[in-house]
């Protein structure tokens, strides 16, 4: 493809939309938004249309789309657009399920386009620089520790409870991306689910994971924090304490910064989205979406008392 900006068509205009990728993509010159399609929402001095279908049918010229529906409608979406030749931006989770992602990687790769599963979380500023100590040292036993106020995060936003919505693994798969990229692979040995008496999600989850080495590592999720929010993965190893907190900004080792930069998630994952496109490659990593199956495979469901908004 040349360096002309990719022409780009964005489905699903809420809050994920509004906050991070439209100012994401007016400050990126890879990219032209030209087209938007979604059932509530509109995107201001573009044409917006009620469905992907008929985004596609009146611009044909789109050459990219970027999917922010939630992750239940996803796959019929991605269809769409790979069977139109449009490469194709997979808000994280990239699919309900891996057999649906399994399959647009293989629609993309035989229509000659291009797949992009987009863990944003993977991009925030000190992630490699965890990745880069942990690999010089030898890790004792990791935690992860990903809690956080739902009311603030997902306000009235009833499909996240739905079946195929996620519930507490929907921020909890951002720690997934991240701990997939920074610690050796792992599996998971035993799981507690906590479903409200009234949800068809979790929200809260204990999760032990243990490496191929017996590394253990464990994991703490949950929906009902109050005050400030936590966002962290800890690990003990030869060569000090790490803690990687802020959701990725910052890491410190045995209580000192080494590492804090500003976020910029979004404007990095759309550099990515661009490379792959010039390029003609996909990247799909399902890693965290299969501890996430694995976790509803596993793991003790326990009912709660119920959760209201």
């Amino acid at each position: 493809m040349s360096s002309n900006p990719i022409k780009l068509g964005i489905v699903g205009v809420g809050k994920i939309v509004r906050d991070q990728h439209l100012p994401a993509l007016a400050k990126d010159q890879d990219y032209r938004l030209v087209a938007a399609a979604s059932r509530h929402g509109k995107v201001e001095d573009i044409p917006n249309f009620p469905t992907i279908e008929a985004m596609l049918d009146s611009v044909p010229e789109l050459e990219a789309v970027s999917l922010c529906m939630p992750p239940q409608f996803r796959y019929d979406a991605a269809r769409l657009a790979l069977a139109a030749k449009k490469h194709v931006f997979l808000e994280k989770p990239p699919g309900a399920t891996l057999s649906e992602v399994e399959d647009l990687k293989a629609l993309a790769a035989a229509n000659g386009v291009c797949l992009f599963a987009s863990w944003h979380s993977r991009y925030a500023p000190a992630v490699e620089a965890a990745r880069t100590f942990l690999s010089s040292t030898t890790i004792r036993s990791a935690a992860i520790n990903w809690k956080e106020d739902v009311r603030r995060w997902h306000p009235n936003q009833e499909w996240i409870w739905a079946p195929g919505g996620f519930g507490v693994f929907d921020p909890g798969i951002n720690a997934l991306s991240i701990a997939t990229h920074i610690l050796p692979p792992m599996f998971i040995s035993s799981a507690e689910l906590d479903f409200p008496e009234n949800r068809a999600a979790p929200i809260a989850a204990h999760i032990a994971f243990r490496t191929s080495n017996g590394l253990p590592v464990t994991m703490e999720l949950d929906w009902r924090q109050t005050g400030p929010q936590s966002w962290d993965i800890l690990a003990d190893t030869e060569a000090g304490s790490m803690v990687l907190s802020g959701g990725g900004s910052k890491l410190a080792i045995d209580g000192r910064v080494v590492h804090e930069e500003p976020e910029a998630e979004y404007p990095m994952l759309y550099k990515r989205f661009a490379e792959i496109v010039r390029a003609g490659t996909s990247d799909v990593d399902l890693a965290p979406l299969q501890h996430v199956a694995d976790a509803f495979m596993l793991g003790k469901r326990n009912v709660v008392e119920a959760f209201f908004d």
